[in-house]
């Protein structure tokens, strides 16, 4: 006895292929559908998230430090401290600081307090006021 396999086997071999194919489509446009869903949802959030990046506050020194001054370090120091800068009138934008970041002078500061302004920046650790806006400007943007 020999098996016998139906005249239609190959057409079933043929079938197959093709029902595989479309549910691969199928499944390509769903997540293309999905994927595009994301991308609208968040490219606002990326650029809500960008500007308020620029608009945040960074203020030198933090409030639980108001008053006191900063050394060229950037170290926050007792006021009236010989070589310290005072602490700046307001607090700076974002804008600002990214500026700085890249050597431009923070506004309304020497050359001098600019450079110590920075470096007070650059040494804020999470707890004090500011940090959350200068990570935010170390995130990269796409």
């Amino acid at each position: 006895m020999t098996d016998e396999t139906p005249d239609d086997g190959p057409m079933q071999a043929q079938a197959q292929p093709d029902e595989a194919g479309v549910a691969s489509r199928r499944r390509v446009l769903m997540l293309g559908a999905v994927t595009a869903g994301a991308v609208v949802s968040i490219r606002p959030a990326l650029a809500q998230t960008a500007g308020s990046v620029m608009t945040c506050e960074i203020p030198v020194p933090d409030l639980g430090r108001a008053g006191q001054f900063i050394d060229a370090e950037g170290n926050v120091v007792p006021s009236g401290t010989k070589g310290a800068f005072p602490p700046v009138a307001r607090p700076f934008k974002g804008e600002e600081v990214k500026r700085a970041l890249r050597g431009v002078q923070l506004p309304g500061t020497t050359y001098e307090s600019s450079r110590a302004y920075v470096n007070y920046i650059r040494r804020l650790q999470r707890g004090q006021g500011g940090f959350t806006c200068f990570a935010s400007l170390q995130m990269p943007r796409g």
